[in-house]
């Protein structure tokens, strides 16, 4: 049985430098430890849309659950662009069920923006 754990707390500095590594599990770590931690959400949202975007359906995934995180932690995102990047992805089969999870944080977590 898999027992979940807080991620590292990782700088500013040591996040960028694993993002341009190129390394599929340290990016991994390193997007969740800025959605958790960072005080910036709209940087940290920035960047797990870039990464919603990457070849590997891995850093995909976790972009689009982080910013599920980012809604539940900070209670802030730029709601209409994050969904909007989010439904794009709803035909991604290998992902589809991370983006619904996500859009669920987000109606759960943020106002409604109407």
């Amino acid at each position: 049985m898999l027992k979940f754990k807080n991620p590292e707390k990782l700088t500013r500095d040591q996040i960028n430098k694993i993002f341009e590594s190129g390394n599929t599990h340290e990016i991994c770590g390193a997007l969740v430890s800025m959605a958790f931690y960072d005080d910036d959400w709209k940087w940290s949202q920035d960047q797990c849309l870039h990464f919603l975007e990457h070849p590997q359906w891995e850093i995909r995934g976790l972009a689009a659950t982080c910013l599920g995180h980012i809604a539940r932690i900070h209670g802030q995102l730029d709601r209409e662009l994050v969904e909007a990047a989010l439904k794009k992805h709803l035909s991604d089969k290998k992902i589809a069920d991370r983006i619904e999870f996500a859009l669920e944080d987000i109606e759960d977590y943020l106002d409604d923006p109407n």
